[in-house]
């Protein structure tokens, strides 16, 4: 007898997924099960029957795998802020590494030469950038302040989060407190936290003007806290401080060369983990090994997170990108590093003559560090420089593939070196360094 969704039914995983669903096989159709670990027993309930799949919940461990572990967060499981909380640090470490590899091999038809040490960092209170979702509840007469839940768009009911960096991690339900004191508690659909060497700012998306009453509580709570309070009404150039308030610090942080030291701005994007990137940076420079007579090309460049650490190391650099703002951030972090070797311009890099700015100069490697979407509309260019080298930064081991495979395929190059960068412990996030070297 076939059985039904509120059955629950004993099964063996056999394997388990990047984001840390465990796979059930042999049933007739593939179970993905939230929670589980390869080579587990375990009773199950089907939550969701799909045409070529079903997703179940887990209902009790009967023999657990040695890889599992306590979850430290109290809503793990419901909260879709971490996926692998279960899973013993060093499992999670091999599961990325085999999702890079089994990519690169499926998808581009490639093993690296040499496999890169993984980096890795601190695995909980390491988030220093977040975008919290927020929602007055009515029925439950309070506001809610956290990430999404895994399997709903409500905003999970969150005590702490162990991801998060503690200053903002431990204090969620203080800034929910805060929030229903307010006129605004159901016209606030967001918090961003962004946290620099130097203090913590969180930006305050507003949908209604702010009363005198709710400005005064926000600057009581940002005298309290110490943190930088901002309000932002409409798109990212609404972003302003807290009227009244004092003015708050230019946010800073160190990619980790001595000395050097860049400035941005809340809701800019830089690097959620301090620690691994200053270690990402320090990779992109061992391996790209900058000299004085080096021109190198960095894409898609920001605030010039590798590119200012490879100028001060001897090269001569060129970062682009898309945003006119972080150009100009970008180009005010070098003067105020007193770095002359590093020239930005804005470009289109998805657009049809990506590199059209840069006219006839010529470039010895290249780094690029692209969105999700991968970097295809700029692989070609690339190639027209016949570069020797091109490091490429990835977060996303599917688009790399692809854009690998064409490197190698169709442009020339051979894969030289990769390896895993665990930007997001205790998530289903792959990030990945590659070496492209021209044959």
């Amino acid at each position: 007898m076939a059985a039904t969704a509120q059955e629950a039914l004993t099964g063996q995983v056999a394997d388990t997924t990047a984001d840390g669903r465990g796979v059930i096989t042999g049933t007739g159709k593939t179970i993905f099960l939230d929670g589980a670990i390869g080579g587990e027993t375990v009773r199950y309930r089907v939550r969701k029957r799909k045409r070529n799949y079903d997703e179940a919940e887990l209902v009790e461990v009967l023999e657990p795998s040695p890889e599992r572990v306590a979850a430290r967060c109290s809503v793990f499981g419901v909260c879709g802020g971490c996926a692998l909380q279960h899973v013993e640090a060093g499992a999670q470490l091999r599961l990325k590494e085999s999702v890079l590899f089994d990519n690169l091999q499926r998808i581009g038809g490639l093993e690296p030469d040499q496999v890169l040490p993984p980096i890795i960092g601190p695995h909980w209170g390491y988030r220093r950038k977040a975008r919290l979702g927020v929602k007055y509840v009515a029925k439950k007469g309070r506001v809610l302040v956290g990430f999404r839940e895994r399997h709903a768009p409500y905003v999970t009911d969150t005590p702490a989060c162990e991801t998060l960096d503690p200053a903002i991690g431990r204090r969620l339900p203080e800034l929910a407190e805060l929030i229903q004191q307010l006129s605004l508690q159901a016209r606030i659909p967001q918090v961003e936290v962004a946290i620099g060497d130097n203090g913590l700012a969180l930006v305050f998306r507003v949908l209604d003007a702010p009363t005198q009453k709710d400005l005064d509580l926000l600057r009581q709570f940002a005298a309290d806290t110490g943190f930088y309070c901002y309000l932002q009404t409409g798109g990212p150039d609404t972003v302003a401080p807290l009227p009244g308030g004092p003015v708050p610090e230019t946010l800073r942080y160190s990619p980790g060369p001595e000395g050097l030291e860049l400035e941005f701005q809340p809701t800019d994007f830089v690097q959620v983990n301090q620690a691994v990137n200053q270690q990402m940076v320090a990779r992109a420079i061992e391996l790209l090994e900058p000299t004085p007579e080096m021109r190198l090309l960095d894409l898609f460049c920001g605030l010039g997170n590798f590119s200012l650490s490879l100028a001060q190391a001897g090269a001569t650099v060129v970062g682009l990108e898309g945003s006119a703002a972080m150009v100009e951030r970008a180009a005010a972090n070098a003067a105020r590093n007193g770095i002359g070797k590093a020239s930005f311009a804005v470009a289109d890099l998805a657009g049809p003559e990506p590199l059209a700015v840069l006219g006839e100069q010529s470039f010895d490697s290249v780094l690029l560090d692209p969105p999700r979407a991968g970097a295809a509309a700029v692989l070609d260019a690339i190639a027209a420089l016949k570069p020797a080298r091109i490091l490429y930064v990835s977060c996303h081991p599917g688009t790399l593939s692809r854009d690998a495979q064409r490197l190698c395929a169709e442009l020339g190059y051979q894969l030289s070196a990769a390896g895993v960068i665990d930007m997001f412990p205790q998530t289903a996030h792959v990030e990945a360094m590659a070496l492209f070297t021209r044959r």
